[in-house]
């Protein structure tokens, strides 16, 4: 049956921009990355086995849960499943687009009407429909009427292609979308975990991917450390690094996590105009989507225009041997709770100024797993490292009443043997680069 639902593949002949198939292109030879990432040494992914891999992992958790499919409406999880992107941030808070991944079946896009020719060249895709978007913006007090359309729609899917299961996984979804479906008999299971689950095992292809991306994002950083001097604003060097990303092929950044002086103790203040003044330390987080989608979420701390005074070295070194200690306890087959128990314990001034977890897996975003501190276990989930995790190490050191503070965070992967970090950038307050 998926055989022959991908042997008539077709695009949804209603809108004009859906005439004409097009090849998928993602780095062109143009791109300044290519000769970038030659000199690293960084291989080509084949996207077609990563593809395949990710579709396969996300079916495997289906049909693990026993669900006849899913309903995909989170853009990232589309992007997992499709590898189709389309106006990622706008779609995060318009509901324009939505996938049906049957368990055994067909994958079935409904993109942005006038968008279907995006997905022509993925074979994976079975079909490609108009999506029906029922949010306000679009249908105003007709929101009833549309909802009723985008769930005959789906329900026709479910009750076609799941073998009498009725059961679909939804992981996100207005809540009348939902009340419609049930009502037309579909049984609607809320549920991120089946798609974080398939996510948290990256094959090799995959993490190709992510060292370009994090490559890029270095390159970013050195441009943000070459313009770095006394006078210019936050906002003025974190453009550098949206500058770099952009130019690569990169997506977007999804924070504005860059701080100087003062306001980098308590950490979580946005950039701003605020000038940068000789002698402080600017700390930032990335939180950068990169080249093909992949997350590169790295932190540094830095000291503008002067050698770092002692108070602020030693800052930086406890945030060193936070991160060195974290990093040593990690190998396949630990814990998530063993971890904790044995975490880097911080300094009592600045554990309420501690950052939100110990580390947490990233991909396409940041990820589950989330590892918490010591002082908050509880709220770590049970599991176990594995080969394929990727996670970021964090570290924030911010003494309780104290004139700055220290971000550092280091992207690594769980290896057979222990760990590989991915990221090359030189962690010091003064990098030599």
């Amino acid at each position: 049956m998926v055989a022959l639902a991908r042997h008539r593949r077709k695009i949804d002949p209603s809108t004009k921009a859906s005439e004409g198939a097009r090849t998928v292109s993602y780095i062109g030879p143009a791109n300044p990355a290519i000769p970038e990432w030659a000199a690293a040494g960084l291989d080509e992914p084949d996207f077609d086995v990563i593809r395949q891999y990710r579709l396969d992992r996300l079916r495997a958790e289906l049909k693990r849960r026993d669900f006849a499919g899913a309903l995909l409406c989170d853009p990232l999880n589309i992007r997992y499943a499709t590898d189709v992107s389309n106006m990622q941030v706008w779609c995060l808070h318009n509901a324009a687009r939505y996938c049906f991944v049957a368990t055994e079946g067909p994958v079935v896009l409904f993109d942005y009407a006038q968008a279907q020719h995006l997905s022509a060249g993925l074979p994976l895709i079975d079909a490609v429909r108009p999506c029906t978007s029922f949010f306000y913006m679009y249908t105003g007090d007709d929101g009833h009427q549309a909802a009723r359309r985008w769930a005959e729609e789906i329900a026709a899917l479910v009750f076609e292609h799941g073998g009498g299961n009725r059961r679909l996984a939804v992981d996100k979804c207005e809540p009348l979308g939902i009340d419609v479906l049930r009502a037309l008999g579909v049984e609607t299971i809320a549920s991120q975990a089946f798609c974080e689950e398939a996510r948290k095992i990256k094959h090799p292809e995959e993490i190709k991917a992510m060292r370009r991306a994090i490559q890029t994002c270095e390159v970013g950083m050195a441009a943000m450390w070459q313009a770095l001097q006394p006078g210019m604003t936050e906002n003025q060097l974190w453009a550098k690094l949206h500058e770099a990303n952009i130019a690569r092929g990169g997506e977007w950044i999804e924070t504005r996590l860059l701080a100087s002086g003062q306001r980098t103790n308590p950490w979580f203040s946005e950039c701003s105009d605020k000038v940068i003044e000789k002698g402080e330390i600017i700390a930032f987080d990335t939180d950068l989507i990169g080249p093909y989608g992949y997350c590169a979420d790295i932190s540094r701390s830095w000291v503008a225009a002067a050698k770092p005074t002692v108070a602020q070295q030693s800052l930086h070194d406890l945030g060193l041997e936070q991160i060195e200690h974290n990093l040593a306890l990690l190998r396949p087959g630990l814990s998530h709770s063993e971890f904790v128990a044995n975490s880097y314990q911080l300094p009592a001034d600045c554990i309420d100024g501690r950052y939100g977890v110990a580390m947490h897996g990233v991909g396409l975003c940041d990820e589950y797993p989330s590892i918490y501190y010591r002082e908050d276990q509880a709220e770590t989930a049970e599991g176990v490292f594995a080969p394929g995790m990727v996670l970021c190490v964090e570290s924030l050191i911010c003494p309780e009443g104290g004139p700055e503070g220290i971000k550092l965070e280091t992207q690594v992967l769980i290896t057979e043997t222990g760990v590989e970090r991915l990221d090359r950038f030189p962690m010091a307050l003064t990098p030599d680069i």
